[in-house]
C-alpha cells in the first residue's frame, strides 16, 4: 500500500496558490484513477483506490502547510506501513520554474511542511516529487510569495507540472522510484538545456 500525501492548505483562501500545488496534484491523480476525495480522518480529507493494482490513500492534510507532519504521523501509525511508502508531493522554489524533482529522500530545505514531516516521522527517507513553483522577487516576502496565485501565462506551464508529477507518482506505485527519477529528473534537465 502506498500514501500520496499533497501539502497545501485548506480553505477557499489559499485554492490555486503555489504552496497548494501538492493539493492540485492530489486532484489530478484521484481524477485520473477514480478515485473520491470523500473521507475525513487523520486530520486530512482523503480518499481510497487503486493505482497500477496496488491499493492507494490520497491525502489532503488539513492542518495547515506547517503542521502537515501531525497528520501524516497519524496515518503512518494507523496503517504501520514503511516510511518509503509514503510519497509526498510538495513546492519548490529552488528548482527551476514548472519542473519537477523526484528524489528517494533528502533535508527538508527551506519547506516547513518538509520539516514538520521529517519532525514527526523522525525520518528523512520517505520519496517526494517536487514541482518547481518559481522564485520570489529580491524584495519578496517568503511567505507572500508561495501564497500568491499563478499569473495566466505561469498557469499553462503549471498545469503540465502536475500533470508531470501525477505520472511521476503512478510511474513510483506501478514500477519503482529509480524509474520515476530516470524518466522524470531527466525531462527537466533537458528543459534547461
Amino acid at each position: 500500500m502506498f500514501i500520496v500525501v499533497g501539502l497545501g492548505n485548506p480553505g477557499r483562501d489559499y485554492c490555486n496558490t503555489r504552496h497548494n500545488i501538492g493539493f492540485n496534484t492530489i486532484d489530478l491523480l484521484a481524477n485520473r484513477n477514480n478515485i473520491n476525495i470523500n473521507k475525513i480522518k487523520f486530520k486530512s480529507v482523503y480518499g481510497e483506490g487503486f493505482i497500477g493494482g496496488k491499493k492507494v490513500i490520497l491525502l489532503k492534510p488539513q492542518t495547515y502547510m506547517n503542521n502537515s507532519g501531525i497528520a501524516v504521523l497519524d496515518l503512518y501509525k494507523f496503517y504501520k506501513l514503511p516510511v518509503e511508502n509514503i510519497i509526498v508531493i510538495v513546492d519548490d522554489i529552488d528548482i527551476d520554474f514548472g519542473t519537477i524533482r523526484v528524489r528517494k529522500k533528502g533535508s527538508a530545505g527551506t519547506h516547513n511542511g518538509l520539516k514538520s514531516i521529517i519532525y514527526h516521522l523522525n525520518s528523512h527517507n520517505f520519496p517526494r516529487v517536487k514541482i518547481g513553483i518559481g522564485q520570489k522577487r529580491e524584495e519578496q516576502d517568503l511567505a507572500d510569495f508561495v501564497l500568491s496565485k499563478f499569473s495566466k501565462d505561469e498557469r499553462i506551464k503549471i498545469e503540465d507540472a502536475i500533470l508531470d508529477a501525477a505520472l511521476a507518482v503512478e510511474t513510483i506505485i506501478k514500477y519503482d522510484i529509480n524509474k520515476a527519477m530516470n524518466e522524470f529528473n531527466s525531462k527537466g534537465n533537458k528543459a534547461q538545456e
